[in-house]
């Protein structure tokens, strides 16, 4: 049985508007300060209190809201690089480098979910959020492991743990001002920290970020 598209009325579309305006906004006020009330995201938002509980029923439920949004961008630009093209011999370096590269901003943008999930989210909600991530990361690792690029003294699965870590604290640090990155300083950073040597790290990254040839 198939089921007729949506169709985007007028009245549906303005909906999605306020909505992602709402969302932005909180957003923005989380990140300002954590505790930013739901009068204040309103205001922010241009919207009324009462239009913001028309969206979201409480506190929990907006945030949820973040956390879809962020997921939901996780997962575009894990399938965005996914696509692009494949490297010669599936260099795990190159791999990896553009692994971070993509998530990094998904990341600096909902960062303030880091200050937010001691309190609005579950440890099971954050890995199932994260879930794609490790499982991307993890098979790379693998890969650059039986390569003999990465090292290999630790287990694929417990290094990608350490990946993820390495990549939170840096958008912690950027929460409190102690570190401001495009994620080219990150990338590098994780290739070493994964046994990759710092020119050959550096080199890697900037080719990605400057392809050879672009003199520009």
């Amino acid at each position: 049985m198939t089921h007729p598209p949506v169709i985007a009325t007028p009245e549906r579309s303005r909906t999605l508007l306020t909505r992602a305006r709402i969302l932005e906004a909180a957003r923005r006020e989380l990140s300002r300060d954590p505790d930013a009330s739901l009068g204040d995201i309103a205001e922010a938002a241009g919207v009324v209190r009462r239009t913001v509980y028309g969206h979201f029923n409480g506190r929990a439920a907006l945030v949820e809201g973040l956390v879809e949004d962020a997921a939901q961008a996780l997962r575009q630009a894990l399938r965005r690089a996914l696509a692009a093209p494949r490297v010669p011999a599936a260099d795990a370096v190159t791999e990896l480098a553009r692994f971070v590269l993509a998530v990094w901003p998904v990341g600096d943008r909902y960062r303030i979910l880091l200050r937010l999930a001691p309190q609005d989210l579950g440890a099971e909600r954050v890995a199932e959020v994260l879930a794609p991530a490790r499982d991307m990361a993890e098979a790379i690792i693998g890969r650059g492991q039986r390569q003999g690029v990465f090292q290999a003294s630790v287990p694929p699965a417990v290094l990608t743990r350490a990946l993820e870590g390495h990549l939170l604290g840096l958008l912690d640090c950027v929460n409190g001002g102690a570190w401001s990155d495009d994620g080219t300083g990150t990338a590098t950073a994780a290739l070493i920290a994964m046994g990759v040597t710092a020119g050959h790290a550096a080199t890697c990254v900037r080719g990605l970020v400057r392809p050879e040839g672009d003199g520009a």
